[in-house]
């Protein structure tokens, strides 16, 4: 899945739902490709967590894709960095999945 634009308290609530129906069946394997965000806040970093959290509870996995060093120093500030999956590219986070499909959804 393709996240853009801002991630923050306005679009947390929707997307904390969208996450939540990807992440409820057993072993869920997602792929979130954060590239095109522009912005995180801790609101977002919460709805990460969630995911992870959900996603570890039934046995599954979670990778982020960015390039970003910005955005993986925000996460070794807010102490999540060796928490999650982070791939510098698609292909190599898809190639790793167990499922190739990536759509597509703005936030914020």
């Amino acid at each position: 899945m393709t996240l853009r634009g801002e991630i923050d308290l306005a679009a947390a609530i929707p997307l904390s739902a969208l996450l939540d129906a990807l992440t409820s069946g057993p072993r869920p394997d997602l792929v979130l490709d954060l590239r095109p965000v522009s912005f995180i806040d801790c609101a977002g970093l919460g709805v990460l967590c969630r995911a992870l959290n959900r996603v570890r509870a039934r046995g599954g996995r979670l990778q982020l894709v960015t390039e970003s060093d910005h955005f993986r120093r925000v996460l070794r500030g807010a102490g999540l960095g060796g928490v999650f999956e982070v791939r510098p590219c698609l292909s190599g986070a898809l190639d790793r999945a167990t499922s190739a499909s990536a759509p597509s959804a703005s936030v914020g």
